[in-house]
């Protein structure tokens, strides 16, 4: 068991000193997977990608310490998750109407879910993924996993604990229906 693995459990068993351990450990890699959810959003942006790992781990440890995290995995699944819940979250007070915001959709026929320009409509995407949540809810969790930690086909395949192939095939139906979803095709 990994040392991320055996301070998450401890975190779970009530130890609040293990929050403190865990920080360092996972710090850098939650910067990255951040600075790579930062880097997908437009130019001025008010969240810089430390304030987006931040508040994620606040959200993830001093929200809700009785979560249980199966292994390291599934730690930065919720963290990736989380970040993508405070970026939707962002996006939507920056359009709200009182602020002046007007969405507009983008079309995305030729863009990779997995790496989009900066112009995607994070508003829409949030609303088809959770859409397709109802739908197919491990293909939303692959798309959450490539998109928004940015992992490979193999990473993903492993977090859900499936074989590559399978998440391929998810991964073409995920990016076929979100596309549809979005108004990116017929």
């Amino acid at each position: 068991m990994s040392d991320v693995t055996q301070i998450l459990s401890a975190i779970h068993g009530g130890d609040r000193a293990a929050a403190a351990q865990l920080l360092p450990l996972v710090y850098d890699e939650l910067r990255r997977l951040a600075a790579g959810n930062m880097a997908r959003e437009s130019a001025g942006h008010t969240l810089n990608a430390t304030a987006l790992v931040h508040e994620a781990y606040l959200r993830l440890i001093g929200s809700a310490p009785d979560l249980a995290w199966n292994h390291r995995g599934h730690f930065f699944a919720a963290a990736a998750e989380s970040m993508r819940r405070i970026l939707v979250d962002h996006a939507r007070k920056k359009h709200a109407a009182k602020r002046g915001g007007a969405r507009q959709r983008v079309a995305l026929d030729a863009v990779e879910v997995a790496a989009p320009e900066s112009g995607v409509d994070l508003l829409a995407l949030d609303e088809a993924l959770t859409k397709l949540t109802a739908v197919d809810p491990e293909a939303a969790k692959l798309v959450q996993l490539r998109y928004f930690s940015g992992l490979t086909a193999a990473q993903a395949a492993e977090c859900l604990g499936t074989s590559l192939r399978s998440a391929e095939r998810m991964w073409a139906f995920a990016r076929a229906w979100l596309l549809r979803e979005m108004g990116g095709a017929t």
